[in-house]
């Protein structure tokens, strides 16, 4: 049977003393860029100021941010819908100008 002290000496034995420098960039890389600004940024939620990305928003933005937040899936699906038609319709135009410019001579370059 085991001396009760004997657990005590295993345990000790597996105690590692070296300090290591996790300051260094080179021996604890970041893994994914950013997440310890953003774990930095979310240690103190309580904050007046709003945070980076919507700094350079307007007031516009924001309410269609707010406006397509409270949309269903089937209204945002709607919405998406709608922008990729008018996407297509300007790819459309888009074709129709560069070929009128072709036939007008207007996208030539100048010779030399």
């Amino acid at each position: 049977m085991a001396s009760p002290n004997g657990g005590d000496d295993f345990e000790s034995s597996l105690l590692s003393f070296e300090k290591l420098d996790r300051a260094s960039p080179d021996l604890w890389p970041e893994q994914l860029p950013g997440v310890a600004e953003f774990a930095a940024s979310c240690k103190n939620p309580i904050t007046n100021s709003p945070p980076k990305w919507m700094a350079e928003l307007e007031n516009e933005d924001i309410e269609m941010l707010k406006e397509l937040g409270s949309l269903t899936k089937a209204n945002l699906m709607e919405k998406v819908k709608g922008l990729q038609n008018l996407a297509y319709q300007l790819g459309l135009e888009e074709s129709r100008e560069m070929t009128r410019g072709k036939f007008l001579n207007i996208l030539e370059r100048p010779k030399k």
